[in-house]
């Protein structure tokens, strides 16, 4: 579990250091720009880093399952050599979908103004100031990235369900079940906070909404 907990936690700090420091260098200065290779780094990193803790919050469901539904064999079914593999597929399924957006991207012309509507670089920005038709593209990226959302965020939100009701079955004056309940609480909204945006951005098509962030930047293509 902490072997888990400490992935996480280094996915979170490198997940928020991505786009931050390029966001307070443009606070000091009027022009706010970025290289195209800038851009397109920004955009790999923040995808790599983003679906790998996707699969990794989908993985830590399954401990929460172990530990709970089989305590007495959790030792063994957790084992170590388990827990590297499942955190090996979790980086090289965020690696894969990452080098798929990116594929995408960097094929697309750009006839400018290339602004984006936003204070860092993501595939729904640059795609929505590509010079083309980017249909099939937005297609791929739907399916990709708000797919891939939407079925981890089922998946986890069943998985916990189910988690739950069994908590709340056996429950009774023991302080033990009661403070899984807490746990699998706070698991849950941590899920709900990182997916439910991540659906509403990627699980539809790729146009301006009142919703979404109206704050331009503008990059660069060199």
């Amino acid at each position: 579990m902490y072997f888990l907990l400490a992935n996480l936690a280094f996915l979170d700090i490198w997940y928020s250091s991505i786009t931050a420091p390029k966001m307070l260098v443009d606070f000091f200065v009027k022009r706010k720009i970025i290289s195209f290779g800038g851009c397109i780094t920004q955009l790999f990193f923040l995808h790599f880093v983003g679906a790998s803790e996707m699969f990794l919050l989908t993985v830590m469901a399954f401990d929460r399952y172990a530990a709970i539904c089989r305590p007495l064999h959790y030792a063994t079914i957790m084992n170590r050599r388990l827990c590297y593999i499942l955190v090996a597929l979790s980086w090289t399924g965020g690696f894969i979908h990452s080098i798929i957006q990116v594929a995408l991207l960097v094929r697309l012309p750009f006839c400018g103004p290339n602004e984006l509507d936003s204070y860092f670089c993501d595939i729904t920005q640059v795609v929505r100031i590509a010079c083309t038709n980017t249909f099939l593209e937005e297609l791929v990226m739907i399916f990709s990235s708000g797919l891939i959302s939407v079925v981890c965020f089922i998946a986890l939100l069943m998985s916990y369900a189910f988690l739950l009701a069994m908590l709340k079955k056996h429950s009774g004056s023991s302080e033990s079940p009661n403070r899984a309940v807490s746990t699998c609480y706070s698991h849950i909204t941590i899920v709900v906070l990182m997916f439910g945006p991540s659906i509403y951005i990627y699980a539809r098509p790729f146009d301006s909404f009142s919703l979404d962030k109206l704050w331009c930047g503008n990059f660069n293509f060199t």
